[in-house]
């Protein structure tokens, strides 16, 4: 259902239809517009790299929160997680095949912002 707002003859705004639960956009969103995300998935796009690869490659991020947001896209099954070795500890990230389906949309991302200098 659309949402339409209406501006009364009062000047104030009326919203037939609003959203009661999250919309499409905003779902999406949620799995990836949190910070660096989006990043992460698009360093992975080439193949599996280890953490401090990956670290080095996001630049800007604390391998804390790297750490986080890798245990979120694993948990939302966008990347998966494998260990090289175990003394010294070794692990490497790799995107899934659903991690892949939001490329598409991250390339299109990356044409807009470099067609509008943003």
């Amino acid at each position: 259902m659309k949402t339409i707002v209406e501006t009364m003859a009062n000047g104030q705004k009326k919203v037939t239809n609003p959203c009661v639960e999250p919309c499409s956009v905003e779902r999406g969103m949620r799995i990836l517009g949190g910070k660096w995300k989006a990043s992460i998935l698009w360093h992975l796009q080439d193949g599996p790299v280890r953490f401090n690869d990956l670290a080095r490659m996001v630049g800007g991020a604390s391998k804390k929160m790297l750490d986080q947001r890798l245990k979120e896209l694993e948990s939302q099954g966008l990347v998966t997680r494998k260990v090289i070795s175990d003394r010294p500890i070794a692990v490497s990230y790799e995107i899934t095949e659903f991690g892949c389906t939001a490329l598409d949309i991250l390339t299109r991302l990356k044409e807009w912002a470099e067609d509008h200098d943003i």
